[in-house]
């Protein structure tokens, strides 16, 4: 499978190689550009499937760099990263060509996943279908009901909704039967690997559904050292 060819345009250095180095773990190809004009010329040497251009840059700013762009290539994608939020800016930014708008500070994940979506054939992400639906399938945790269906956790009458991914997660550690589910599989299974920033993203996850199931104490998400989670009640 070829990598996808990034063309990145930012004049903060640090910045700039901590994106690529991210993006390269998760093979990416990477081109940097330190200012605009560089970015104009390596556009057309490299041939880049997306570009990401910094709004703000010596030389040629991004709205410059994006506008003669699109006077010959209405297709490659270009996202934008910038300070500025204004509504004005953000019109300007859509008006020169952009096709999505990342504010600073960005998390690398969040730009890999608008990367995709932009890359994909029908602009959505496309992530594993993880279970058949079953509109009757319930689990009893403790004293606790889950709905996977209904995307939510029963209290006796409180109802605490959760997240799709949420739910995904805790149908996963529901399914393992009260067995250590590893990271690695929980990762394959709902992100399609193990990197680095969907590590980081499940146990954000993992702090959630720990905070919902904490209104019945015997119900825990205990975490297995260098292996992975375990729902026990």
């Amino acid at each position: 499978m070829e990598k996808i060819k990034v063309l990145m345009a930012e004049d903060e250095l640090a910045l700039a190689h901590i994106v690529r180095e991210s993006l390269e773990e998760r093979e990416f190809e990477v081109m940097l550009c330190a200012d605009g004009e560089q970015a104009l010329k390596k556009y057309k040497e490299y041939k880049p499937d997306i570009l990401v251009l910094d709004v703000m840059m010596p030389k040629a700013d991004g709205f410059e760099v994006a506008r003669k762009i699109r006077e010959t290539d209405r297709s490659t994608p270009i996202i934008f990263l910038t300070a500025r939020s204004q509504p004005k800016d953000v019109v300007t930014g859509f008006e020169a060509g952009a096709n999505d708008y990342l504010k600073k500070p960005f998390s690398v994940e969040e730009l890999i996943v608008r990367i995709k979506v932009l890359l994909s054939k029908d602009r959505v992400l496309n992530t594993p279908k993880l279970f058949k639906d079953d509109p009757n399938e319930v689990f009893n945790i403790g004293g606790l009901v889950f709905k996977p269906n209904k995307n939510s956790i029963i209290n006796g009458v409180h109802v605490q909704q959760l997240t799709s991914r949420e739910s995904d997660i805790l149908k996963l550690l529901c399914r393992s039967e009260q067995q250590t589910l590893s990271r690695e599989k929980l990762l394959n299974e709902l992100w399609g690997d193990d990197s680095f920033f969907n590590a980081r993203s499940l146990d954000v996850f993992i702090t959630k559904l720990r905070k919902y199931l904490k209104t019945d104490p015997s119900v825990q998400i205990i975490n297995i050292r260098g292996v992975g989670y375990r729902l026990v009640w």
